[in-house]
């Protein structure tokens, strides 16, 4: 009895694994491979952009490029640091960072690419949210420091690159493997969660939490956002079942900000270039601006 349960079960869960895996899939493939490729052969030049921004004297407009360079720039928080650390040593100004490295916290080519499976409304949230939070903290750092130094890059230097390879379809390729192992276990282990949410979550109880009670939802969805994130793509499925569900797109908002900006593995980081001040303002400023956006992002 208990065995012809089990059964049931679990091919009630594997079909709901094998939907969303075939509606997803081919976003998740399609964004290593561009990520990929960005890694391989466009990162250099997107940095040499960036510090090229410097000797353009464009002001607080700077900030604007800072951001979208950020997004563009391919590397995780453990590759942007030692990056703008050498862009530090090399005279940029601490705001041009702060809107760099917070946008390039958020938001990559590749996690856009993921980020199409929600839908285009939610693609468009997601990157200019992103970009709008990274101008904010490169303007709030511009306001309250001026030129006083905001990181402490000490000890940082720039990582070596391991797309070494003289062979450049070589290269592509083990990058696309390291982008495999890397994002590969957390995609799945997203979508099993997302399957086990469907078969197990009554949908009137997920709508109690984040469709009937809108403040409560946002706070909610910020608040989910810091334990639950590990990996971009690993929350793809999850935030797909649940604005099927009902989930506000403000909430969905609050969620994608809150989750990379917190996500444990970059906040030992942060933690180390910002000191204990910055760094309680850093995460004063996450939580204020995902549900300010999310208020937003519901009025709309």
């Amino acid at each position: 009895m208990i065995i012809d349960i089990l059964k049931r079960e679990f091919i009630y869960v594997w079909y709901y694994f094998e939907v969303q895996l075939r509606q997803i899939f081919v976003y998740w493939a399609f964004g290593i491979v561009i990520g990929s490729i960005i890694s391989v052969f466009g990162k250099d030049k997107i940095h040499k952009i960036f510090e090229s921004i410097q000797d353009k004297h464009l002001g607080i407009m700077g900030l604007i490029p800072a951001s979208l360079l950020g997004i563009a720039s391919p590397l995780c928080m453990y590759g942007t640091i030692p990056i703008a650390a050498s862009f530090s040593q090399k005279g940029m100004k601490d705001d041009y960072l702060a809107a760099f490295m917070m946008s390039s916290i958020l938001l990559n080519p590749q996690l856009l690419i993921y980020s199409a499976a929600l839908g285009n409304f939610a693609l468009c949230v997601r990157f200019i949210s992103c970009f709008v939070c990274g101008v904010t903290a490169g303007l709030l750092v511009r306001i309250f420091y001026g030129n006083k130094s905001f990181f402490n890059f000490k000890g940082f230097s720039e990582r070596e690159s391991h797309n070494t390879d003289p062979n450049p379809v070589l290269r592509l390729l083990k990058n696309i493997g390291r982008n495999i192992k890397a994002t590969g276990p957390y995609f799945l282990i997203g979508i099993l969660l997302s399957a086990l949410f469907q078969r197990y979550v009554p949908a009137e109880a997920f709508a109690n939490l984040f469709v009937n009670n809108r403040g409560f939802g946002l706070l909610m969805a910020a608040t989910i956002g810091v334990p639950l994130y590990a990996c971009g793509g690993g929350t793809i499925p999850l935030l797909q079942q649940w604005i099927a569900s009902g989930m506000s797109m403000g909430s969905a908002s609050a969620f994608m900000i809150t989750g990379p900006a917190t996500k444990i593995t970059n906040l030992g980081s942060l933690k180390i270039v910002l000191g204990a001040k910055s760094f309680a303002l850093y995460i004063a400023f996450i939580m204020v601006f995902a549900l300010a956006s999310g208020i937003i992002v519901n009025l709309l």
